[in-house]
């Protein structure tokens, strides 16, 4: 027996084994692979624009999202020093005080600061003469997120007891300003990005079906389903979009270890999975957008 009917015969062996059904399957989906790969041959030195194209929305996107989830980073940490100060009245129950602040909705934690401590650190500090102590006992009161600051002062500048209450209410409002412009943005730059991708895989794949335009024919004279004619071109646009964010990893990891060495600087640490969870949102609407952009040029420009 020569090798050539040696290996026929394995191969009909290991086909009588497979489930008919499989092979079928299988079929398909190396018919329909082959057709997305085709369409990518057809598109030609265009697939080079298309590329480079949409890896450069992505990495304007992801740089913006990941330099987003650094600057939350930065306003709740910045957020979580801020403490409010109450200063109490002479004479108060302070125990009291204490307790009804403690039971206010979001304080997280809350510090007792006798005003004889308080006078002994600042003659210390300003070498001040032997005076009659003019400070009151004061609590500090921390708040477990910046946004709910105004709330906790406004509640608890009803207690019996307090007489003034301060924080730095402005630092806490530009903060929380700058993190919502910067969340603005990101979102903004998303719609923008969403608008371009699926414009630029519209116009590539009208450019494939018009190549394809007699092929088409042909197979749906032929009784070809429509899902088999539409798949290779929606695979198309989602595989330019996978693409494009695979380029812009690169890029990305620059932009990365810079945000790195500036949360490094200020002490302040990165958030946790930022990488992950930005390459993983990346993908996610490359190959989204990639893929509706694609169904929607079939859908508009192939009646099928």
């Amino acid at each position: 027996m020569s090798n050539e009917d040696a290996k026929t015969m394995i191969k009909r062996k290991v086909k009588s084994h497979l489930p008919k059904d499989w092979l079928v399957e299988l079929r398909i989906v190396y018919r329909l692979a082959m057709e997305t790969i085709n369409g990518i041959k057809r598109t030609g030195l265009m697939n080079i624009a298309i590329i480079t194209t949409m890896a450069a929305i992505l990495t304007i996107f992801g740089a913006l999202f990941r330099s987003t989830l650094s600057v939350s980073a930065f306003a709740k940490e910045f957020g979580n020093v801020l403490e409010i100060s109450a200063y109490l009245k002479q004479n108060s129950n302070n125990k009291q005080v204490i307790s009804s602040v403690q039971s206010i909705e979001h304080v997280q934690r809350v510090s007792f600061i006798p005003k004889a401590k308080s006078w002994a650190k600042l003659k210390s500090e300003l070498e001040l003469a032997d005076l009659e102590n003019p400070l009151p006992d004061t609590l500090h009161i921390k708040v477990d997120k910046p946004e709910n600051i105004p709330q906790v002062y406004e509640a608890v500048k009803k207690i019996n007891g307090v007489e003034d209450l301060n924080y730095a209410k402005d630092v806490a409002k530009k903060m929380q300003v700058f993190n919502n412009v910067v969340s603005t943005m990101t979102l903004l730059v998303i719609v923008i990005i969403g608008f371009l991708t699926i414009a630029i895989i519209h116009n590539t794949i009208q450019f494939v079906i018009q190549l394809r335009k007699d092929e088409i024919e042909i197979m749906r004279l032929m009784g070809v389903s429509n899902w088999y004619i539409k798949t290779p071109l929606i695979a198309q646009g989602a595989i330019y979009g996978f693409i494009g964010a695979v380029i812009s990893l690169m890029p990305l990891n620059a932009v990365q270890n810079g945000l790195l060495k500036v949360h490094e600087f200020f002490m302040i640490p990165s958030p946790l999975l930022a990488t992950n969870i930005v390459v993983f949102v990346l993908f996610i609407v490359a190959i989204g957008f990639g893929a509706l952009g694609s169904y929607l040029s079939v859908k508009k420009h192939l009646q099928v």
